[in-house]
């Protein structure tokens, strides 16, 4: 006999209203389409089945459905205030010199004027150096990569968030 114990936390996320999910996830992604497949597919039984339909959701993104994703990230270095994730996942900057601040909004406004959307990396546990030295890298390539990286950072993103959500404690 076999038997799927499900955390708390999941199980929690498993039994909101379909709206609450719905925003719940939503905080996590901007993205509506990403939203409406995780919310169709509860309940999941593991997080390891929420981060792979999250995945295979992701994968699934159009051009539009990342555009829109992206737009729910603000640029490095500024994170959006009084929201205490972008606050976490960008205190590699926060102790950044004037002078790497500086740098990373001129490359910022560089890399949105090539690709016309903010640069998107997973900058948990990144220094600030680290994400500079990573647009200046990611800036050269052809739109078409930076599509593919942005979808992969975004997927490392998601994953981050989705295991807050379900996280033991409420």
């Amino acid at each position: 006999m076999t038997s799927t114990f499900t955390p708390p936390g999941l199980a929690r996320f498993n039994d909101l209203e379909e709206p609450a999910a719905a925003a719940a996830l939503h905080e996590a992604c901007a993205s509506m389409t990403w939203v409406r497949r995780l919310t169709a597919a509860r309940p999941y039984a593991t997080a390891d089945e929420l981060y792979a339909a999250s995945d295979a959701a992701l994968a699934e993104l159009t051009a539009a459905d990342l555009a829109e994703a992206m737009a729910g990230h603000p640029p490095i270095g500024r994170p959006r205030p009084g929201d205490p994730a972008s606050a976490r996942e960008q205190r590699g900057m926060a102790g950044a010199s004037d002078g790497l601040k500086a740098e990373m909004l001129e490359l910022n406004l560089a890399y949105q004027e090539k690709f016309g959307h903010v640069f998107l990396i997973c900058a948990t546990g990144l220094t600030g150096e680290r994400m500079r030295d990573a647009v200046k890298e990611r800036i050269g390539n052809a739109p078409e990569r930076e599509r593919e990286i942005v979808r992969t950072e975004l997927g490392k993103i998601n994953r981050i968030r989705l295991a807050r959500l379900v996280e033991e404690d409420a």
